[in-house]
């Protein structure tokens, strides 16, 4: 297919210009791997081992030796945690922060040295598509798992969604005491939460309504990932989820505020019906069939 020769000629191109290639990345004596692991470690305040894994998509044998070789460099301190000893933190070092920092100070100069012979036309260009291609690629390497309602990326992902809702809506947002959790759980029901990076970036749930009906709820997508089709994807999953659970139908509500979910409801061949719950935000209301 031409997008993927187009995406590995780039692969190749970019690689061989930022200097992956080399054995030491930068010339900080690094190699490629442990230099982006310095840099996820001084993003935030000591983070664990199990969250650096998850952002970077690491084998946890392989994050260890990273780990191991930057501890024997003096470069980061591998320590447990006082809340919870099964688990580790990392933190950089004196001198692991300087190197970082030169890493920061040299990738900048590199980016700058790449774009320098264009004009301010084709920076802005290769900007825009940058983003593009970054959020595209983001998107189609997300991952979509069902996770229990009461899993700690569940529970965020849907603090995140209430907290969207208390800012769009015209009169706020109360929860309330919020849904059952075991509505969502299997076999009757499902939750499931889209990570990117080790982060929840999208949630959504199925509850049934009754034997053959069953209900789509808190279906959020954060708004850095708006425009990705990370939504569309998300709907897909709920409704094969339902359709493998036994259901024929699927419904949902939404607020007029939300036009954005409204237009994607509709260009999935959601139809309009008649009020069917309670909900006092609800200002429309909607079902597909699942077997046709």
């Amino acid at each position: 297919m031409e997008s993927t020769a187009i995406l590995r000629r780039f692969n190749r191109s970019y690689t061989q210009r930022i200097g992956a290639l080399d054995e030491s990345f930068m010339g900080l004596g690094l190699p490629l791997g442990s230099a982006r692991l310095l840099f996820e470690i001084g993003a935030e305040e000591a983070p664990t081992a199990q969250r650096l894994r998850a952002r970077l998509g690491l084998d946890s044998g392989y994050l260890s030796r990273l780990l191991r070789s930057l501890e024997e460099q003096d470069l980061v301190a591998v320590e447990p945690d006082p809340d919870d000893r099964r688990r580790r933190l990392v933190r950089l070092t004196a001198r692991g922060r300087r190197t970082r920092r030169k890493l920061d100070d040299r990738s900048e100069e590199l980016a700058a040295r790449l774009v320098a012979p264009l004009s301010d036309r084709q920076r802005a260009r290769l900007s825009e598509a940058l983003a593009t291609a970054d959020l595209l690629v983001r998107a189609a390497t997300v991952l979509l798992e069902q996770v229990d309602p009461t899993d700690p990326d569940a529970r965020t992902a849907v603090d995140r969604y209430f907290a969207e809702l208390d800012r769009r809506f015209d009169t706020g947002f109360d929860p309330g005491p919020g849904d059952d959790p075991e509505l969502y759980r299997p076999p009757h029901g499902t939750f499931v939460v889209a990570r990117s990076d080790g982060d929840a970036v999208a949630c959504g749930g199925v509850q049934p309504l009754d034997e053959h009906t069953a209900e789509i709820k808190r279906m959020w997508v954060h708004d850095g990932w708006r425009g990705a089709g990370l939504g569309a994807r998300m709907l897909r999953r709920l409704e094969r989820d339902a359709r493998e659970a036994g259901y024929d139908l699927v419904r949902l509500d939404t607020n007029s505020a939300l036009t954005e979910a409204i237009a994607m409801y509709e260009r999935a061949g959601y139809r309009p019906i008649e009020r069917y719950n309670d909900n006092p935000y609800a200002r429309a209301w909607f079902e597909k069939g699942l077997r046709s």
